[in-house]
């Protein structure tokens, strides 16, 4: 499909671009975190709203004017949750499977791995979380997966700006690159043979694998991961949805790892 610019007043066709931003908070995480910002285009008649102010000057400090629309252009929008503002950007800059597993400030590696998830909500919001951790950055398939289009941009609340995402062309290779360097692999299941959180240690370098809406981990994943680990469910609950059991498991990280820090220091 061809891309062309966006218009004053004229949507020809859905704008459903993979580099359109849009809502108040994505588009001013992505100007705070420099991406390439190519359009802004701003509601007219909220143009008094004081978080819509502070977004815009934040573009004019990075020397992008904003252009003032009708309600006609956003009426055609398929975005319902503009909040009045839209934005188009350079295509996603991806990082390379090198910088996720960079190493930080001494502390163990944390990547999170999505195992052909196609719901760009979900996508976005274990984004958001693992952004909000620290983790080191989230790895996802080329095909059958819901790339950072605009969706995701929006559920991820700015966080794909602030983390790094890998697009890789196979899961089980980038697994077994990661083992090489010293990485645990722990496939999130909620069947036999999965560990219940709290009783894996999660403090050591890791990947935490996130399977497929309904189907899970593939069989070839599953098999690659050193160990299953499930959150503890009571009688009747058969699962999560994947972003929030992904919130649970990396929310664990973070506890073990802060635990052992704080043990460590008053030793």
């Amino acid at each position: 499909m061809e891309r062309r610019p966006l218009a004053r007043g004229r949507v020809k066709a859905p704008l459903d671009f993979d580099d359109v931003i849009y809502g108040i908070h994505a588009v001013s995480e992505a100007l705070e975190a420099g991406e390439s910002i190519l359009a802004l285009h701003v509601a007219s008649d909220r143009a008094r709203d004081p978080a819509l102010r502070a977004l815009l000057s934040v573009a004019e400090e990075r020397g992008l004017r904003a252009r003032f629309e009708g309600r006609d252009f956003f009426a055609r929008l398929p975005y319902k949750a503009h909040q009045g503002v839209v934005a188009r950007s350079a295509p996603f800059p991806y990082a390379d499977l090198e910088e996720v597993l960079t190493p930080r400030d001494g502390t163990p590696l944390l990547v999170v791995i999505l195992d052909h998830l196609t719901d760009p909500h979900n996508v976005g919001a274990i984004v958001r979380t693992a952004a909000c951790i620290g983790a080191n950055g989230v790895v996802l398939p080329d095909r059958r997966s819901a790339g950072v289009n605009a969706t995701v941009r929006k559920a991820a609340a700015g966080a794909t700006a602030r983390i790094p995402i890998a697009q890789v062309t196979n899961i089980a290779q980038s697994i077994a690159a990661m083992k090489k360097r010293g990485l645990w692999i722990a496939g999130a299941e909620a069947g036999e043979g999965a560990l219940p959180m709290y009783e894996v240690d999660l403090r050591r370098d890791l990947a935490l694998v996130i399977g497929a809406e309904g189907s899970g981990l593939a069989p070839l994943v599953a098999r690659n991961c050193d160990f299953l680990v499930k959150i503890p469910m009571l009688a009747g609950v058969a699962s999560l949805n994947a972003s929030v059991a992904a919130g649970v498991l990396l929310y664990e990280v973070l506890r073990q790892r802060r635990f052992a820090a704080a043990a460590g220091h008053e030793a």
